[in-house]
């Protein structure tokens, strides 16, 4: 196959990566661990910083790059703290800073939360994504590439065996 006749990572493909992600030189996920991720090219499906950077990469090839706060997890969101008293809380639960919460809002929504801050009546509680503000490492091998079917252009996410619907 010529390099005029490569597939490369376009809109509308299925790719499937094998990553490093690290935050100030530390690992902080990989696909050794959780496995590969497979993604619609294009729908917003991973951060904005990844897939950007992910264009025109065909399969076996490797890239490394950083993805600034503001094509990753966005900036923090200093009103995205809340101040909740101990009390709220049930006895069981182990409130230690960096501790992840899943709490419901009055219409039963789940959503995530950390612990901030333990202070002496009261909880700081971070709504923000744990990697908010944070510069990311990446390193990604592209394993796949596919066009995306029909099914799956009309569903705007890939389809297969290793995604949760």
């Amino acid at each position: 196959m010529s390099d005029a006749e490569k597939i490369t990572v376009q809109d509308n493909m299925v790719v499937t990566l094998d990553y490093v992600l690290k935050v100030d030189g530390k690992v902080v996920d990989q696909s050794s661990d959780t496995g590969t991720i497979e993604f619609l090219q294009g729908q917003g499906q991973v951060i904005p910083g990844l897939e950007n950077a992910l264009y025109g990469m065909a399969v076996g090839e490797t890239r490394q790059f950083n993805v600034l706060p503001a094509e990753g997890y966005g900036h923090v969101n200093e009103d995205d703290f809340a101040e909740i008293p101990l009390s709220e809380f049930p006895k069981e639960i182990p409130l230690e800073e960096g501790i992840e919460l899943q709490l419901k809002d009055q219409d039963g929504e789940l959503f995530e939360a950390y612990v901030d801050e333990v202070r002496e009546n009261t909880i700081l509680l971070n709504f923000n994504h744990p990697l908010a503000g944070k510069e990311l490492d990446f390193e990604v091998t592209v394993v796949d590439l596919r066009p995306a079917t029909a099914e799956e252009l009309d569903h705007g996410h890939a389809h297969s065996g290793h995604t949760h619907e």
